[in-house]
């Protein structure tokens, strides 16, 4: 990751019930823009930070993203028009399970741009009569905590579109 000053850095956080953290970089202290980083946080204090995992740097100043909206590009009327207008953006999603006898917990939170915090549970539990499998409760606890999230998603889509347009959404998810 390299990083200038003034650069957005946003990180996941460390255990699945804390909030995402995001802050200004004020000094680069690697070679070439590297870490590590000294960052001031939203919650004013300083660290300084190597970043890992479900770090994501945004170049620009702190509330750069929140300027007002760019004009909107013309409507692209061919393919070749179209791929000029693709954007590429990265979400995480970090995953916790606990076992405990024969529950299975999964926490899953999604960590993306803006630093909003979107988290679902799920779990399950095996049966006396079922043979012993870590894995089988995982992908089962995971599975329902994924749909959780993907159902809050939607209702974030839906509450996005009812704002813009004023009108009742229901999005489909097939």
């Amino acid at each position: 990751m390299r990083a200038h000053v003034g650069d957005r850095i946003v990180l996941a956080a460390e255990h699945v019930d804390e909030p995402t953290r995001d802050g200004e970089v004020l000094e680069v202290r690697g070679a070439d823009g590297g870490p590590p980083f000294l960052v001031r946080w939203a919650d004013g204090r300083t660290g300084l930070i190597y970043p890992g995992p479900g770090s994501v740097l945004h170049v620009g100043a702190p509330g750069d993203e929140k300027a007002a909206p760019p004009e909107p590009a013309p409507a692209p009327t061919s393919p070749e028009d179209r791929s000029q207008t693709l954007h590429l953006r990265e979400w995480q999603v970090r995953v916790s399970l606990l076992e405990s006898g024969d529950d299975t917990s999964a926490t899953v939170v999604l960590v993306a741009d803006p630093p909003d915090r979107l988290s679902a549970k799920g779990s399950s539990h095996r049966s006396s009569d079922d043979l012993a499998s870590r894995r089988i409760g995982d992908e089962i606890a995971v599975a329902r905590a994924l749909r959780h999230l993907a159902d809050q998603l939607v209702g974030e889509a839906e509450r996005d579109i009812e704002e813009r347009t004023g009108e009742e959404a229901h999005v489909r998810v097939t």
